[in-house]
């Protein structure tokens, strides 16, 4: 009788263990998953990097457009490796100032990209955006494949022919090289510093129009 209670005392103890087996067994089952998943999706997305005057507005438009994880301000085409602000401001290093962006194609197309780049900066005034002058703020499209290069050679001929801009483009499309990442204060620039003069002045603006004109390319937080 003893031995009987004792066996039976044992049953909730026993549940319990069942139980947290069970739960345990489903928590891994499902952290895999999720690992499995954001796989999946670094595996999916693609990236594009454009040159367009100062890197702080080129980010900023970009960062607003659905379909795009991140864009990264920095540094490309030059011949010194790993150049400063300070390097690339004197405009001797080749390099430009460019976004790198990282983009799922199951959201936004490289053509939109392209069509987003010739709209929201002037691709006709050979190193030079507005009143920032110099051979880093050229217009330039930097492919990562020749998938990429031939739409943009195939966007700019139809860019070029259509009645966007009046005088005729100057974009180069070029190989992607000697990419570097820029300084951490220059990354989030716009959203970091809504209040400072440039941000104002010329990004701010730049921005209205761009939600205006390209609504339907927004993310839906930007919309709201």
């Amino acid at each position: 009788m003893i031995t009987h209670n004792s066996q039976i005392n044992k049953i909730p103890g026993l549940l319990f263990t069942a139980i947290s087996f069970v739960i345990l067994s489903s928590a891994v089952l499902q952290a895999q998953s999720n690992n499995t998943t954001d796989t999946m999706n670094s595996k999916t997305m693609e990236e594009a990097t454009f040159g367009a005057g100062c890197f702080w507005c080129v980010e900023a438009v970009f960062e607003e457009v659905k379909g795009i994880k991140s864009a990264v301000a920095g540094y490309a085409g030059g011949e010194l490796p790993d150049p400063t602000y300070r390097q690339v401001s004197s405009g001797q290093t080749g390099h430009a100032e460019v976004a790198r962006i990282t983009f799922d194609p199951s959201v936004i197309t490289y053509e939109q990209l392209l069509e987003v780049f010739w709209h929201t900066h002037n691709p006709t005034t050979k190193n030079r955006q507005g009143a920032d002058v110099g051979p880093q703020y050229r217009s330039v499209i930097f492919y990562h494949n020749e998938k990429q290069k031939e739409i943009a050679e195939k966007s700019l001929e139809k860019t070029d022919k259509s009645d966007l801009w009046e005088d005729p483009i100057v974009t180069e499309i070029e190989p992607l090289s000697n990419y570097s990442v820029a300084e951490n204060y220059h990354q989030n620039y716009y959203e970091n510093n809504p209040n400072a003069g440039y941000c104002q002045v010329v990004i701010a603006p730049k921005l209205k129009k761009f939600r205006k004109d390209f609504s339907h390319l927004l993310k839906d937080k930007v919309k709201e």
